[in-house]
């Protein structure tokens, strides 16, 4: 028979084991990266990219922006852009007022491509024009901070497919965004 003495201390330890013992799983888990931690994101975020970080001004102040810079020939993928562009916009339903796609344009811009869209033109920055050198979307709050970016898509299908991550990402801060 078990004395009551050793009883309550394998007790004891076993209470020790069932709270020291997730803490320490925890611990190591951390420390070793082992734990991903979910993305509701389509875009890859930027951090600490600024329209006064790239010595420019703000062209839509207090407002959210889609950036998109035209390149010095606009081919099929830059015509989809477009198109996906204006797409997108439309696609923001009741929030579209909030929203402004700004097509940035250089002097080595073909801007015959923007006939037939609507879109507010601005001159970019050299760091801005470098940043978006790339044909990338660009996202932008309201206080003129960069917020995601969405790499060039190749195929036709792949843009249309990204258009629908920007809308999707673009609706999720414009809920949770009290400004702009």
């Amino acid at each position: 028979m078990n004395s009551p003495k050793k009883n309550g201390k394998k007790t004891l330890i076993l209470l020790l084991l069932a709270f020291v013992l997730p803490v320490m799983a925890a611990k190591i888990v951390l420390s070793f990266d082992l734990y991903q931690g979910g993305a509701t994101n389509k875009g890859q975020l930027l951090e600490s990219v600024s329209y006064q970080s790239l010595d420019m001004a703000n062209p839509q102040p207090q407002e959210w922006q889609l950036l998109y810079q035209l390149p010095s020939h606009c081919d099929a993928i830059c015509e989809d852009r477009l198109y996906i562009l204006q797409q997108s916009h439309v696609a923001l339903g009741r929030n579209q007022d909030r929203v402004h796609t700004i097509i940035m344009v250089n002097q080595h811009s073909d801007t015959a491509a923007l006939t037939g869209f609507d879109f507010v033109t601005a001159a970019p920055s050299k760091q801005l024009s470098k940043l978006l050198n790339q044909q990338e979307l660009v996202i932008v709050d309201p206080l003129g901070s960069l917020v995601m970016s969405y790499p060039i898509a190749e195929d036709h299908q792949a843009q249309i497919m990204q258009g629908k991550a920007l809308v999707a990402d673009l609706r999720k801060l414009l809920k949770l965004s009290r400004i702009g």
